[in-house]
């Protein structure tokens, strides 16, 4: 197999940094940005929407990919990225900004889907595993650099955080430049033949896989959601939201750089019913005014996510056979954006943001509790 060298990886890890990018970027500087684009009601719509696009989208997406290619359909991605985030600044109104902010959920769908295809063709077995842990570092990553920028930026004027997605079209110049595109490669005597015929990784189906995703975001994600309210009730403000946000992110991405070593120690339904339990606690710690335990739950969730959603995204690659790998990993995105969505409903559950806490943590410690069971029925 042809190695891709590091300058090609790196720029995959930028591409997989857009994925969080698309609607936390928004986040710091919503009520300002909401203002500038006429927005007066319903302004999360603005962070959650892409997500629906996502949704929608991803099986489009995904039969594009396995028809024309990965590297071709992540071209067109990322250059309608740029083009759908900055325009929205010329947009005005729930209409066409809404439409906007649907569509590049949309291309999002194209561009994470098309940019994890590639990591499979390039990567196999372990080191395809760590690659995957890496693309959940940089998609974390990102939301750690962007969460900052993003919020700097709409500190001087609203519209300069939407200039941030033309970032899309310098990292679409680095993968024409440092990517070669595999399916021109293969054409020699080193073409690569992969199959890949299990069913279950340690009883655990595509199915499971993509249960798991959407409700692992879904918990995840409503932190991000909510968070931001509940503090701003306990007079923090928006900086420290900010970091708040930003430090959760920086825990993720460490864990999901011990994932690969766990996972091999432990087994994917441990590691993963740890990532639960970490959910679990932090939404315990969420309930009570206190920084330090504010710190603490920012701590444990983004364990959670460094051990899930990875980890999730590796399993996906695992389970499905290279010919319709495109159309699982959009299956994926679906799952994880599905996630994403469902969190704009969380603040209409009856008694508040601390009832929605104290049901994230119930529904964590069961998820927990089955995936500890459905590995201890595995060693029986």
């Amino acid at each position: 197999m042809n190695k891709l060298k590091t300058a090609g990886s790196f720029t995959l890890l930028c591409i997989a940094s857009l994925t969080i990018m698309v609607g936390t970027l928004l986040a710091p500087g919503l009520v300002s940005i909401s203002q500038g684009l006429g927005i007066t009601d319903n302004a999360v719509l603005l962070i959650t929407l892409p997500s629906l696009g996502a949704v929608v989208f991803a099986p489009i997406a995904g039969k594009l990919i396995d028809k024309h290619g990965a590297y071709k359909l992540l071209i067109i991605g990322l250059f309608l990225y740029g083009l759908a985030g900055a325009s929205v600044y010329f947009l005005n109104g729930p209409t066409l900004v809404f439409a906007n902010r649907f569509l590049l959920g949309g291309i999002t769908a194209v561009v994470m889907a098309s940019c994890t295809v590639l990591i499979s063709t390039w990567y196999t077995g372990e080191a395809r595993l760590g690659m995957i842990a890496k693309q959940g570092m940089a998609i974390e990553l990102g939301g750690v650099v962007f969460l900052f920028l993003g919020g700097l930026l709409a500190s001087q004027f609203w519209g300069l955080p939407l200039s941030l997605y033309l970032i899309a079209w310098v990292f679409l110049a680095m993968l024409l430049l440092f990517v070669p595109n595999k399916n021109l490669t293969n054409h020699n005597n080193e073409e690569i033949v992969e199959l890949n015929t299990a069913e279950t990784i340690n009883g655990l189906s595509l199915k499971s896989v993509y249960v798991i995703s959407t409700l692992a975001m879904t918990i995840f994600f409503t932190s991000t959601v909510l968070l931001p309210i509940t503090m701003n009730a306990q007079n923090y403000n928006e900086s420290q939201i900010g970091q708040l946000l930003a430090f959760i992110s920086l825990v993720a991405v460490v864990t999901a750089g011990f994932m690969p070593k766990v996972t091999k120690l432990l087994g994917e339904p441990k590691v993963l019913a740890f990532a639960f339990l970490a959910f679990g606690l932090s939404y315990i710690c969420f309930t009570y005014a206190s920084t330090l335990l504010l710190i603490l739950g920012a701590i444990l969730i983004g364990i959670g996510f460094g051990f899930s959603i990875p980890l999730l995204n590796h399993m996906t690659v695992e389970l499905s056979d290279v010919k319709v790998r495109g159309k699982n990993l959009s299956y994926f995105t679906m799952a994880v954006f599905s996630g994403q969505f469902f969190t704009s409903f969380m603040e209409y559950i009856p008694g508040g943001e601390q009832n929605v806490f104290i049901s994230c943590s119930v529904f964590a410690f069961i998820i927990t509790l089955v995936l500890f069971l459905k590995k201890q029925s595995l060693n029986m």
